[in-house]
């Protein structure tokens, strides 16, 4: 009860530190505790019970009837601690998304998912490494393979809701707009056009494929990829995903700052981007 109890006040501390979740915060607090091996210690050897310069007549110091067993000094082996892990029944949670979403899409819950890529020794690998195991062992499509990647690294405590492998977090937002395709991917490759949008002067776009794709590289050093979607000929949609962020507000900061700047691409939009 008393190491449940600390373990309840180590997660809240976590969670008033890096705004993370209950069961997530306990998850990486778990992931961190060092593992107990059992320690296997060899019995020592049986005293003789006499030396070996003693007559034949006299007489034993350990009768004859004494089991060997009892002149042994056995050592018992410490309890092993078995780490507290999440059930099933917390999967979805930590994953991010629901098992009836990911069962329609790939067939399986999350709990055959983390058992499958458990015996593959999945929590060992890197992301690109599991997401390659999902996508080709089992004939998963690479959006799924990378949705199963990143719900099994959250569940295994391999990275926290937003948080990428190396520690740093993403934020991504999407909106569709009334334009073709090609007049939302022009408002972003041109510079004159998107500085009256996006607020910040100095995003620069490292390379693009039009109307398809773009990455922009950010005043502070983090880099948006930006994908383009045509959904008819008068519609289409923008997801942005802001990537090498230092922490869980910064995220939840930058996904609002997206939505302003949304606002701001519709109304011009809607007005003429001249």
């Amino acid at each position: 009860m008393t190491r449940e109890k600390d373990l309840k006040r180590l997660v809240r501390v976590r969670m008033s530190k890096t705004g993370e979740s209950y069961t997530a915060a306990r998850a990486q607090l778990l992931n961190k505790r060092p593992a107990v091996s059992r320690l296997r210690v060899a019995p020592r050897s049986a005293p003789r019970s006499a030396p070996r310069s003693t007559p034949r007549s006299a007489p034993r110091s350990t009768p004859r009837s004494t089991p060997r067993s009892t002149l042994r000094t056995t050592l018992a082996a410490p309890t092993l601690v078995v780490h507290n892990v999440p059930t099933p029944a917390e999967y979805a949670a930590l994953a991010g998304i629901a098992d009836d979403a990911v069962k329609a899409k790939t067939g399986c819950t999350w709990e055959k998912w983390v058992y499958a890529l458990d015996r593959r020794g999945a929590a060992k690998l890197s992301h690109a490494e599991i997401a390659k195991l999902v996508k080709e062992k089992y004939k998963t499509t690479s959006w799924w393979a990378q949705m199963v990647t990143v719900g099994y690294e959250r569940i295994r405590g391999l990275r926290a809701i937003g948080q990428q492998r190396d520690g740093t977090y993403q934020a991504s937002k999407s909106r569709t707009f009334a334009v073709p395709v090609g007049t939302l991917f022009d408002a972003w490759a041109n510079a004159p056009t998107r500085k009256r949008w996006i607020g910040d002067p100095r995003a620069r776009v490292r390379t693009a494929t039009k109307p398809k794709a773009m990455r922009i590289a950010w005043s502070d050093g983090s880099t948006v990829s930006v994908g383009f979607i045509a959904k008819g000929k008068a519609r289409s949609s923008v997801a942005v995903e802001q990537l090498r962020l230092t922490s869980r507000d910064d995220a939840q900061r930058v996904k609002d700052e997206w939505a302003q700047r949304f606002d701001a691409l519709g109304a011009l939009l809607k007005n003429g981007t001249r």
